[in-house]
């Protein structure tokens, strides 16, 4: 049976590494093992960075809403108890952007979470 090299494959690896590591400083997007390690770090980073943007926007929504309501006079804490108790189910992505672009709205809201409480 004949002796099979692996140099093909090999190639395939490394360009297809080279590539990821393109743009990288020095010695990291040119030469194999060191581009084969930042591109592995990098990859955890990005993993960690995609939980850590839903942490973010949560926190996000969070501070809007608590302006808006502060504004109508109320907590956050209480709005959302209120809303909860009067059966309103609206995520808090929703509830911002209803705090930032359709007051009036986000008002009646605050004003249903009072009554229920």
């Amino acid at each position: 049976m004949a002796r099979v090299k692996g140099a093909m494959h090999t190639k395939k690896r490394r360009k297809r590494v080279l590539k990821l590591a393109k743009g990288y400083r020095g010695a990291k997007s040119k030469q194999f093992r060191t581009a084969k390690q930042a591109v592995m770090k990098s990859g955890v980073y990005s993993y960690a960075g995609r939980r850590l943007r839903k942490r973010d926007f949560r926190k996000l929504w969070i501070a809007r809403i608590n302006a808006a309501t502060r504004a109508n006079g109320m907590s956050y804490s209480t709005f959302m108890y209120g809303l909860k108790i009067a059966g309103i189910d609206i995520n808090r992505k929703m509830l911002a952007e209803m705090a930032v672009n359709d007051a009036n709205a986000f008002a009646s809201l605050v004003d249903t979470a009072k009554a229920a409480k």
